[in-house]
């Protein structure tokens, strides 16, 4: 049987490259030793994103996992973190929606323009002024800090805790025994559950106030569901867009001549941003999920009550749906699923797009010349099977003349 271990996840486009030859679904000892299935074709992978069969309830996933040993025994407070919209079927998970939806607009989106530009900039004019003192981590000086500020100001996080939530981020977010993750869990919740009551004594304009204003109001979210909503933007809403801005950065640096044509070109950048996504997306697998009753497959047939987990990477590398797909080609302009599909489909996908452009099209114009200051033999991915990003990228700047303050 397949199993999940720390070579899969520094090669994971090697791994899944030797799965897809063989098949499109693959029994497999998961991540935090559960048995399941994975799923690796891009077709296979689409139509299980959207199956209403492959359940997200989060009390039956929980349950499931306690039948090989890794579940929670007992719920902890630190638990209701993780009762989201993402972990959630419908009726619950179209109401949890609607509802963050209804705050989280495209016109509010698209308002925040000015203050990502602000961001960016202030890090860019930082990194113009430290160019000279050698290599500097593009993940701990740029690609960090612009989603995560962005994030925290859109739903009033206050700024002195974004360090703090990085590292419990890192930790529940890694492939690690449960016990491993509690301190950091529990660290999480109680930061959380007082910034909720600090906000529900002394309302802000901000998203965090008005979901407890609608939880307080219409007694559509309760206090667990508020806590798990903001758990969710905070996460979804900076860790995609690191590992975007990361992973696309050192592909370019792998592939000089397609950042050449995007210097040449930054008409080609919408194109080149959703190829980043397909090439060398920001997640690996997708969350769990698991079957309802019985299904078939790609002809292979899983009980009920397994585990499914569909790779994202492996999907988005399909060489049944794309030409050439280990080739990084910033004219492909291709549909994929880095950002899941159906109905738990990333709402924070247009924000994610927006910073990302902001931010290739800050570093291209602010230095003249990036270089990879290690090998990528020396370069590192983080232990965990959902995110898929660097541990750090270090780069060598020469800023433009005319970047220099």
């Amino acid at each position: 049987m397949l199993t999940y271990d720390n070579e899969s996840l520094q090669d994971p486009h090697g791994f899944y490259a030797l799965l897809r030859e063989e098949g499109p679904v693959h029994k497999a000892t998961l991540p935090l030793g559960t048995e399941g299935w994975i799923v690796t074709r891009y077709p296979e992978a689409r139509a299980a994103l959207n199956d209403p069969r492959l359940s997200k309830d989060a009390d039956r996933a929980n349950a499931l996992m306690r039948n090989f040993g890794v579940g929670p025994q007992e719920e902890a407070d630190s638990d209701q973190m993780f009762r989201h919209m993402l972990n959630a079927d419908p009726p619950d998970h179209t109401r949890m929606r609607k509802l963050v939806t209804k705050a989280f607009t495209a016109r509010r989106i698209e308002a925040l323009r000015p203050r990502v530009q602000e961001i960016s900039d202030a890090l860019l004019a930082k990194m113009v002024a430290n160019a000279d003192n050698g290599a500097l981590d593009l993940l701990d000086e740029y690609a960090f800090p612009l989603p995560i500020t962005v994030i925290s100001e859109l739903l009033g996080v206050p700024h002195e805790a974004r360090d703090d939530f990085r590292l419990w981020s890192n930790a529940l977010l890694s492939s690690v025994p449960r016990d491993q993750a509690h301190a950091p869990a529990m660290a999480m919740a109680k930061f959380l559950n007082e910034l909720i009551e600090a906000k529900r004594i002394e309302p802000a304009d901000d998203l965090l106030s008005a979901l407890i204003q609608a939880s307080d109001d219409d007694d559509r979210l309760t206090h667990s569901e508020v806590l798990g909503m903001v758990f969710l933007l905070l996460v979804a809403g900076h860790e995609t867009t690191v590992n975007l801005i990361g992973n696309g950065m050192l592909a370019l640096l792998r592939n000089p001549e397609q950042l050449a044509a995007l210097r040449a070109d930054p008409g080609l950048l919408p194109s080149a941003i959703e190829e980043f996504l397909r090439f060398d997306g920001p997640l690996n697998l997708a969350t769990f999920r698991f079957t309802s009753e019985p299904i078939e497959l790609a002809g292979v047939q899983i009980p009920k009550d397994e585990f499914v987990m569909i790779s994202l990477l492996a999907a988005n590398r399909d060489p049944h749906q794309y030409a050439d797909p280990d080739r990084l080609d910033l004219t492909r302009d291709p549909s994929h699923v880095a950002f899941g599909h159906g109905i738990h489909f990333c709402l924070g996908a247009p924000l994610a797009r927006m910073e990302a452009a902001i931010a290739f099209t800050g570093l291209l114009d602010h230095f003249e010349n990036i270089e990879l200051a290690a090998s990528v033999e020396d370069l590192a991915y983080r232990n965990s099977s959902l995110i898929h990003g660097l541990t750090r990228l270090p780069v060598l700047l020469r800023p433009r003349t005319a970047a220099i303050v």
